[in-house]
């Protein structure tokens, strides 16, 4: 793939797991950028996430790298197929604003300091039942950056929309932890505090975009995704990426809100099942067992 001679070279990576339809909706709205990837990645966790004749809507070359079925194992391998200078993650159902790769050259490259750089989600379907990609497109077209854009510190980049600079990857031999099975709860926050060592972390709000949240396959079933809540929180916090008041705060909060909704759960929500998953996380952490890759048996 041809490389820029002069300036930064961006990669765009997507990793995907069982929605296909709407990676092709995202990818082929992908061609609303100003400035064009010099790399453009979509790693599946299976072959046919992918629909290799559909994505010809895209105006510009896709390689398409097959990897082990988990969000880490296929960040990784996108990442050791990159000779860019950054990489920006989008999830497959991310919307971005036309200029956001534009704005994530001037960003790196006016800032050499800055390792990761999470932008301004305008909108987050993750936080409810999702959006609709029309909505989504109709709500990024209203958006309008009411004030100069701000650069401010933050504890780590949002998976959904993440651009990440690296030569220090490299150097140091970064990756995102595959001890975080499957979804990878919180592995966006691993990868981030293994970066903030030596540089910065920031929140870009000329960065913007729209998260669809999409509620459909591919999301780690209940069970997993509430053993995971717990599990992944304590193990980051171990290895030294996290405060221990992060790790149990958000724990709490997690096991109060799945227990108190398993009342009257939200019907996008296996609520039932991330509470059975918290609990099982909390007898394997009084009984000495607990792992992520505990869930690998569910």
């Amino acid at each position: 793939m041809n490389m820029r001679k002069d300036g930064l070279t961006i990669a765009v990576a997507i990793a995907t797991a069982g929605r296909r339809d709407i990676l092709t909706q995202t990818i082929t709205f992908l061609n609303n950028q100003e400035r064009k990837p010099d790399e453009f990645f979509v790693c599946p966790s299976r072959p046919d996430d992918v629909d290799v004749e559909a994505l010809s809507a895209y105006h510009g070359s896709i390689e398409i790298l097959p990897g082990p079925v988990g969000l880490p194992h296929q960040r990784n391998v996108m990442i050791a197929a990159s000779r860019a200078d950054v990489v920006v993650f989008f999830d497959d159902d991310f919307l971005p604003a036309a200029n956001f790769l534009t704005e994530v050259e001037k960003l790196f490259a006016d800032n050499p300091d800055i390792m990761v750089a999470t932008g301004y989600v305008i909108a987050d379907g993750a936080r409810g039942a999702g959006l609709e990609f029309d909505e989504g497109r109709r709500l990024l077209e209203a958006d309008v950056l009411r004030r100069p854009p701000a650069i401010s510190p933050t504890f780590n980049g949002y998976g959904c929309n993440m651009a990440i600079r690296l030569a220090p990857v490299r150097e140091h031999a970064i990756r995102f932890d595959e001890n975080l099975p499957f979804y990878a709860w919180l592995e966006d926050l691993d990868f981030s505090r293994q970066l903030a060592a030596y540089g910065r972390i920031v929140q870009a709000d000329q960065l913007r975009g729209v998260h669809l949240g999409t509620k459909k396959a591919g999301r780690s079933p209940g069970k997993r995704l509430g053993y995971s809540q717990i599990a992944n929180r304590i193990y980051i916090q171990r290895k030294g990426n996290m405060f221990w008041y992060q790790a149990w705060g958000g724990s709490i909060r997690n096991f109060a809100s799945n227990l108190v909704r398993s009342f009257n759960p939200e019907p996008w929500v296996d609520r039932r099942g991330r509470l059975h998953g918290n609990v099982l996380a909390l007898r394997d952490f009084f009984t000495g067992r607990l792992d992520p890759r505990n869930i690998l048996d569910m």
